[in-house]
């Protein structure tokens, strides 16, 4: 029994979740997300190790999330055929999100083709997949709720728990039933991405029963998120600095999860009129698309939300002044706004999407305040911006950032390394033998497995990509 991480599948690096746990031959895929960064390495990583395609045997999806599901459509086309399980929120959100990169990358086809023709250049790039691609890819869709276990393989039960980190985000716990190989059952939790108590809308975390083996996220693992109160005071003072300046407030946020978060503590602020009452705009079809999944699922809600909907009747994703956009003609009349107003638009990394107009429009302007609400990777548009560059290339153009920058990590949905260590504790792990740290950049990898390790838990391994690791 061998676990394998791959090159572009989160192994020393944030984005493209993939691993491989082969069990007698048969192997189960464990998330098929999409790298995102520089468009040369990233056409590189998202078009390999699918050579054998058709040999996994089983794919389970931990959450919608474009870094998770992204390539799944791929992967079909490359001759998956297998079941992919997940749960019934995940199984919409990631519908959605895999038909949102199919329409970007046929624009982008149209794009470059555009431009190849005015240079006379010949072009050949072809789509990762396309939306029939996604249909075909959805038909294999699987959905099991929390805590009912399923048969995925001979001897092999899978269970999901709430993870806590979106809509329908699930922690995987596999169970190798006893048998030649194996004196007793063995428990492998795949967490996908964890995320953290207290978080608006959806549940804590869950504890699973006791795990013998963990492979673990460390996004977060070398920083410390703010409480929601200094989330919901520093939102406040953004806003106000922003108002008072007659700007507009940017927040690039990812469509699924963070702007619903978003929506609801705007919604506190100006309820509690901690506030103005000025236009909120979710400029993101798939946004408002996501917004609707949510309203469906409340199955995955926390009880703060389930009151304020079943016994006060109240709407946590909508209120008088907020605006939902979905036409291009509608977000370019965006750009005319002489008055302050919020503007949340996709994609969170500032890669693709409606925000990059937004920015190219206001960026320049010392009035505009742009609130980056989430993890940004590295060669991304978004972590130059935070990180402080003063000119950066928006559609090819150079742009001078005169805007402020401001960062809200505290809103990130993935547990910090505090919470990771406090999640593991919850745990029974008397019967915890390894744990294996993925989906995390070097340095955050390194300070969370010291971490671990003097809270008494076995020192994790830091995977490398491409290594093979034996389970027995």
């Amino acid at each position: 029994m061998e676990l394998t991480f791959f090159s572009n599948g989160a192994a020393l690096e944030v984005t493209g979740s993939r691993h491989i746990l082969s069990i007698d031959g048969q192997k189960i895929q464990i998330d098929c997300g999409a790298f995102q960064g520089k468009r040369k390495e990233t056409e590189e990583k998202n078009r390999s190790g699918f050579d054998h395609a058709e040999q996994i045997s089983a794919l389970i999806l931990t959450h919608g999330h474009y870094d998770h599901c992204g390539l799944i459509p791929y992967m079909v086309k490359r001759g998956y055929r297998g079941n992919i399980y997940t749960t019934p929120a995940s199984r919409d959100i990631a519908s959605l999100i895999m038909m949102d990169s199919a329409h970007i990358q046929a624009r982008d086809k149209e794009y470059l083709e555009k431009q190849a023709r005015k240079k006379g250049e010949t072009f050949s790039w072809v789509p990762l997949y396309t939306e029939q691609d996604v249909v075909q890819a959805t038909e294999l869709f699987v959905g099991f709720s929390y805590h009912r276990p399923f048969h995925i393989l001979p001897g092999v039960m899978a269970e999901f728990y709430d993870a806590g980190h979106i809509l329908g985000s699930a922690l995987v716990l596999l169970t190798l039933q006893k048998g030649a190989n194996l004196k007793e059952d063995l428990k492998i939790l795949f967490t996908g991405d964890l995320g953290r108590k207290g978080k608006p809308i959806i549940r804590d975390p869950e504890p699973v029963p006791a795990p013998n083996i963990i492979v673990l996220e460390g996004t977060y693992g070398d920083r410390l998120h703010d409480t929601q109160e200094e989330v919901l005071s520093k939102l406040s003072r953004i806003v106000n600095e922003t108002v008072d300046k007659g700007g507009k407030l940017l927040i690039p946020a990812f469509a699924v999860e963070r702007t619903q978060e978003l929506v609801y503590l705007l919604h506190l602020l100006v309820d509690g009129k901690r506030i103005p009452d000025i236009p909120i705009y979710v400029d993101s079809p798939m946004a408002t698309n996501a917004t609707t999944i949510f309203q469906v699922h409340p199955e995955c809600y926390d009880q703060e939300i389930h009151e304020a909907f079943l016994k006060h009747h109240k709407n946590p994703f909508g209120f008088n002044n907020l605006h939902f956009i979905t036409s291009v003609a509608e977000s370019k009349e965006l750009n005319k706004l002489k008055t302050p107003a919020i503007i949340i638009s996709a994609d969170g990394m500032c890669e693709a999407g409606r925000i990059l107009h937004h920015l190219a429009n206001n960026i320049q302007d010392p009035r505009t305040t742009v609130l980056f609400v989430g993890y940004t990777a590295e060669n991304t548009l978004g972590r130059r911006i935070l990180s402080g560059q003063k000119e950066v290339k928006i559609f090819g153009e150079l742009y001078t950032v005169r805007a402020k920058v401001e960062e809200l990590s505290a809103m990130s949905a993935h547990a910090d390394y505090r919470e990771i260590g406090e999640y593991l504790q919850a745990l029974d792990t008397t019967r915890l033998k390894s744990i294996y740290l993925v989906h995390g950049e070097p340095s955050a990898l390194d300070h969370l497995s010291s971490y671990l390790e003097t809270m008494g838990f076995p020192r994790p391994s830091i995977v490398e990509p491409e290594r093979v690791y034996s389970m027995l």
